[in-house]
């Protein structure tokens, strides 16, 4: 991927102190990056989560799995 595209995906992901308990969301909606992520855990694949959730983009779920791979990818100092 560009990482021009990247960071425009990345754009969708919204954190609002007074939302959802501050948890990133999908473009400001109560939809939490979580709850994407536990769809495609629970073995949804793209196109039954998007039936499941109407309100959402292609492309909000390929902003969920790059904010959680973009948390997920930092060094762990150990001391």
């Amino acid at each position: 991927m560009k990482s021009a595209y990247m960071s425009n995906l990345l754009e969708r992901i919204t954190i609002n102190p007074k939302q959802c308990g501050g948890r990133p969301c999908i473009r400001g909606m109560r939809i939490r990056v979580s709850d994407v992520l536990d769809l495609f855990a629970s073995g949804l694949n793209a196109e039954e989560i998007l039936e499941e959730m109407p309100d959402l983009e292609a492309d909000d779920l390929k902003a969920a799995l790059l904010y959680a791979s973009r948390k997920l990818n930092h060094p762990v100092l150990i001391a």
